[in-house]
């Protein structure tokens, strides 16, 4: 979905209502509801205030179809019972991935994951198309085939509607702190990188700089 950034998403509300009444719901007296009465509820668990900021916008446009949606922020040991024992409609995840995929895909698409209480599937999704690629991708005999099988998986499991995509960036962000230096003669048994202390006018420069911004 494209929007104009604006947060009035007219039109993705029309189309999103569009889907739901395709799929039986209707809105009465302002509430989305299906054919027993009753009306759709949706929670967004989160561990970290931080997220709350990133599901306000999700839960306006939600109540705008009739939806009941709120979000829920736990302390760790709940939220970790909560998704391991797959407690929940919507949570804030980003599953790490290498350039090199391998057996970390059964924990997170499998099937079997999904059906075991701590595994790592919490989407739930249990496709044998999904099953295969995976298997195949394990087992790919060349960079070539596993980059193919990869993009497949990728595309298999988009179009499986199990993740509303929150933001994407680039770039890597790095912070760094440039006070560390090598003595000009390194030591005569020195291993590897030799040794490094640190650089007493670099320190103080920094310590001044910091002391400009007040931290």
């Amino acid at each position: 979905p494209v929007s104009d950034g604006s947060g009035n998403n007219r039109d993705m509300l029309i189309k999103a209502a569009n889907l739901l009444a395709e799929a039986g719901w209707t809105v009465n007296d302002g509430k989305l509801v299906n054919d027993s009465g009753e009306q759709m509820t949706v929670e967004i668990l989160l561990v970290s205030p931080s997220f709350e900021r990133i599901a306000a916008p999700i839960i306006q446009n939600m109540e705008q179809l009739g939806i009941a949606a709120s979000q829920r922020t736990v302390e760790t040991a709940q939220y970790q019972e909560r998704t391991q024992t797959f407690d929940f409609d919507i949570l804030v995840a980003s599953p790490g991935m290498s350039n090199s995929p391998g057996n970390e895909l059964r924990d997170y698409w499998g099937c079997e994951s999904g059906n075991t209480e701590g595994g790592g599937n919490t989407t739930g999704i249990c496709d044998p198309v999904v099953e295969d690629l995976i298997e195949k991708i394990i087992a790919a005999p060349d960079r070539e085939n596993l980059v193919a099988m990869s993009k497949a998986l990728d595309r298999v499991l988009q179009y499986s509607y199990i993740a509303v995509p929150q933001w994407y960036i680039a770039s890597f962000r790095t912070a760094y702190w440039d006070m560390f230096g090598r003595p000009e003669t390194s030591p005569m048994y020195g291993v590897g990188t030799g040794a490094w202390w640190v650089d007493p006018e670099k320190y103080e420069a920094v310590q001044a700089g910091r002391a400009r911004i007040g931290n």
